[in-house]
């Protein structure tokens, strides 16, 4: 008798337990329901980024010559970084995750650069001179060299 005792006791318990992490599902399915955002929190988040973008963006075309001004931070000290070349493409508008690739030359190799515009540790983009493209997209630039490689001035 003892033993069926013994077997009726681990059954209940068994159920009990079973009970418990349904409950414990249930309890979590709930919280993960809570933090789905409502259209409050979604509107809050549209001003955050909206607060976020720059209003001082020139209009960047490819085929640019543009001077990035880029904050690097080094240890403990800060300092701004120069890249000058051109643009190679833009991509995303003008929304917060707008980028630009400018491509410069350096002893004879080419060196490409994404920069995010919106990004708090771009300080400002400076065009330097405005050049006509035909394409929005110039990665024929890349293998072109002398001639080829250069845009007209665009008025």
């Amino acid at each position: 008798m003892s033993e069926e005792n013994k077997k009726v006791e681990e059954i209940a318990e068994e159920t009990t337990t079973a009970e418990t992490k349904e409950e414990t599902i249930k309890e979590e399915a709930s919280e993960v329901k809570e933090e789905t955002p409502n259209k409050e929190e979604v509107l809050d988040s549209e001003d955050f980024i909206s607060a976020q973008l720059k209003k001082d963006v020139l209009e960047i075309r490819p085929g640019d010559m543009v001077k990035v001004y880029q904050r690097i931070k080094e240890k403990n000290k800060e300092r701004v970084q120069v890249f000058e070349g051109q643009v190679l493409f833009k991509k995303h508008g003008n929304e917060i995750g707008a980028t630009i690739t400018v491509r410069k030359i350096v002893s004879g190799i080419g060196v490409e650069k994404t920069f995010p515009i919106h990004s708090p540790l771009i300080e400002k983009i400076e065009v330097v001179k405005k050049l006509k493209a035909k394409r929005a997209k110039l990665y024929y630039l890349r293998e072109a060299k002398g001639r080829k490689a250069r845009l007209k001035t665009r008025s």
